[in-house]
């Protein structure tokens, strides 16, 4: 984690200065954001939670950063990820854990948690996180804020660790995160498009005209017996959201795929088994530098797995042969997914079996652990579908419980569309209760308002017009040079 106390200072007077001259304003001018911390950022450390790249600084900006810095943001810092992300819990040798802002005692979730916790406390207006089993869509759910998994190839993710532009670049992006949809389609607008340096972008332009035609879709509930099962609070979320799209005049009916088991099992291969023996490398000899929750992960890349009926088992020998024939199966499968969706492009499901778990009980283990609780959404990383995961319940322990929304490939704006619809009508975002000393605000009853809402005037910069009662990153540069007061050093979660 890295907070850059200095340059968000400077860059918060560039920006005021080019109001007060009356220059152009790119459409992100003065907001403060984040980035997960592996992501490139020139001259910040970027460890992705390990030990062994805490001395590594980049010479450059991955491209994701320089469209960020050119639409006008401030940068603040980067945030905290569990050890190369392999988790649903942000904790690391590095930097500790990051705590849940709607109660410490629980998991922010993985492994975009200290950007999810950092963006839901105030501490910033929203930022980038990436996701190659939900890790981009568990943290939102997990701390009640919104984030987008895109289809591969709309953001381009050079610069991010593991690298995203590879072989198996499909398997994971990177996307934007923020309180209300309305932000995540600004940061999709300003992110999206393609880039010379990434061969897995769309040199294409694809239409976001989706205002007539997100009324007319078809959404289906999703059902599959390779979900597993959800928290009865996670059920009640899931009715909650298909009535108030019933009540926007959407058409929702039951839509089952019989195939989710053996998409979750090829999901596993990849990220499991492939991706484990891409790290050995890296790894070897300084083992002892890793992290218990790392440790985890390779365990369970390493062990049988337990007794299935596919013949897809992920503990059988690596060959050439095995690989190409788990890749034609993950390209039927996907197949299989886009033909039953051809009628009803926009699913509804759960994000994970059940709200934010207390620090220390995610775990990779059989039967209850992540391959089990999180399956509704690790089927998307495999299919390549796009997700966005919106705030829409509370669980007995006052946890916040998120739905989510899938798409067909590139149609990421329709997916956007329908959400922000269903946002819309659940009502305005909740900030956490914090105490002072837990975030960024100051008072439990401060809100802080979606810079989306601001963006709609033009002639200040959005960060420049909220109220200066919320006391928070975004509202701190109502004063120049942001306040004085502001407590930066509690913002890295």
């Amino acid at each position: 984690m890295h907070i850059d106390e200095t340059g968000a200072r400077e860059q918060a007077q560039i920006a005021e200065a080019a109001v007060m001259r009356g220059e152009p304003l790119g459409p992100l001018h003065g907001v403060p954001l984040t980035v997960k911390s592996c992501i490139d950022v020139v001259g910040w450390p970027s460890a992705a939670g390990s030990l062994l790249r805490k001395d590594y600084q980049p010479g450059g900006d991955a491209t994701l950063v320089q469209r960020l810095r050119k639409a006008g943001a401030i940068l603040l810092g980067n945030t905290n990820t569990p050890e190369f992300l392999m988790a649903y819990e942000t904790d690391n040798l590095l930097a500790g854990k990051t705590n849940n802002p709607w109660n410490p005692i629980y998991s922010a979730g993985g492994s975009s948690g200290g950007e999810a916790a950092a963006i839901a406390s105030g501490c910033s207006a929203g930022g980038i996180g990436s996701d190659g089993g939900g890790s981009i869509r568990v943290p939102a759910h997990f701390c009640g804020i919104c984030g987008l998994k895109p289809t591969p190839g709309r953001i381009p993710s050079n610069g991010h660790y593991p690298p995203g532009n590879s072989a198996f670049g499909w398997l994971g992006v990177v996307g934007p995160m923020a309180r209300t949809v309305g932000d995540l389609k600004v940061l999709f607008e300003v992110l999206r498009g393609p880039d010379a340096g990434d061969a897995l972008t769309i040199p294409l332009h694809i239409s976001d005209d989706t205002s007539s035609r997100s009324k007319k879709v078809r959404i289906g509930i999703l059902e599959g017996d390779g979900l597993g099962t959800v928290t009865p609070e996670t059920q009640i979320a899931v009715r909650k959201a298909a009535q108030l799209l019933a009540y926007q005049g959407f058409v929702l009916e039951p839509f089952r795929l019989n195939n989710l088991a053996r998409v979750l099992e090829l999901w596993w291969f990849f990220f499991g088994t492939v991706i484990s023996e891409l790290f050995q490398e890296g790894i070897r000899g300084r083992e002892a530098l890793l992290s218990p929750i790392f440790r985890d992960y390779l365990q369970a890349c390493s062990s049988p797995a337990p007794p299935m009926t596919s013949p897809l088992t992920p503990m059988a020998p690596m060959t050439m042969t095995r690989l190409v024939a788990m890749s034609e199966a993950r390209d039927g499968e996907r197949a299989n997914i886009l033909r039953a969706m051809s009628d009803t492009p926009i699913l509804l499901s759960p994000v994970c079996a059940a709200p934010a778990f207390p620090h220390g009980e995610g775990n990779w283990r059989p039967k209850t652990g992540y391959r089990d609780t999180m399956r509704h959404s690790q089927w998307l990383n495999l299919a390549g579908f796009p997700g966005v995961a919106v705030p829409m319940g509370k669980s007995p322990e006052g946890l916040p419980i998120g739905v989510q929304l899938v798409g067909r490939p590139y149609e990421d704006e329709l997916v956007l569309a329908v959400a922000e619809q269903l946002e819309a009508a659940r009502g305005p975002w909740q900030p956490p209760d914090l105490h002072p000393d837990q975030g960024c605000r100051a008072s439990s009853g401060s809100a802080v308002a979606p810079f989306s809402t601001s963006l709609r005037s033009r002639s200040t910069p959005a960060a420049m017009i909220l109220p200066a009662s919320a006391n928070s990153a975004l509202a701190s540069s109502v004063r120049p040079s942001f306040c004085s007061t502001w407590p930066v050093t509690k913002c890295a979660l």
